[in-house]
């Protein structure tokens, strides 16, 4: 996945597309580990900016504070 996250990509998901999004990060079953980051992004993209749509899927966006030490 190499399009960019903007406004407009972001406004034209609805309920179908974001559950297909939570599917492909539930299995993460990827080619290369960029493809699952690249999803990630956009489903955290999703949960700030159309977060109506994110919400049944807030787990598989990590919010959780970590302590790297």
């Amino acid at each position: 996945m190499t399009e960019s996250i903007n406004l407009e990509s972001l406004a034209a998901f609805d309920e179908v597309s974001t559950a297909e999004l939570a599917r492909r990060l539930d299995e993460d079953d990827y080619a290369s580990p960029f493809d699952g980051l690249s999803d990630w992004h956009l489903m955290r993209a999703l949960a700030i900016h159309r977060p109506e749509l994110a919400r049944p899927y807030w787990h598989l966006v990590d919010q959780e504070p970590f302590d790297e030490e």
